[in-house]
């Protein structure tokens, strides 16, 4: 019992480290960076059970939250989530989980990965983008035209890749056992 606590909480302390190692990584390309945050929030999601995607996921806007500059540019702090683009990086906890929940529909089938990927991106995409409309005073459409359109061939190549290699992750080595061992 002791022993899948222990695998359990390092599980999700290793999650969310892939979060935080691979966030800050970003383009400046406008606004909003081009970001490899969604990448981790695909893979996590996609290689844990939902409740574990979810508390990484958690953990990691909570250390960004605090100020270690885990988000994109190396940033960090509660401005960060209050600011523009604090919609796009709260609406990871859904993302994952959606993401998590349609990829352990069966773990052999690839179409699930890219599925639940692209929902997850969509509520992305819509909270995201709602919240920049609200912040910055432009409406629904010039906010879709700034956030969304310049970043959806990216978004639709990192889907692609995090399908991919989680897939692989997934069928290909012992990882899946043990995490159902947990």
């Amino acid at each position: 019992m002791i022993n899948n606590k222990i695998k359990y909480i390092t599980t999700i302390s290793i999650f969310a480290s892939i979060i935080c190692i691979i966030s800050p990584i970003s383009i400046n390309i406008g606004i909003i960076p081009l970001s490899f945050s969604l990448f981790s929030i695909y893979i996590i999601g996609a290689l844990s059970k939902k409740w574990m995607s979810l508390i990484a996921t958690m953990v990691y806007i909570f250390i960004g939250i605090i100020g270690l500059p885990v988000f994109s540019n190396f940033n960090g702090g509660i401005g960060i989530i209050l600011g523009p683009t604090g919609g796009y990086i709260i609406s990871y906890i859904p993302c994952v989980i959606i993401v998590s929940l349609i990829t352990n529909i069966n773990k052999n089938k690839i179409i699930l990965y890219p599925i639940g990927m692209i929902i997850g991106t969509i509520i992305v995409y819509l909270f995201g983008s709602l919240w920049f409309m609200f912040q910055t005073d432009n409406n629904f459409y010039q906010s879709l035209i700034i956030t969304v359109v310049p970043f959806i061939i990216f978004d639709l190549i990192k889907i692609i890749l995090a399908s991919i290699c989680s897939y692989m992750i997934n069928n290909k080595t012992p990882y899946q056992e043990m995490i159902k061992s947990i």
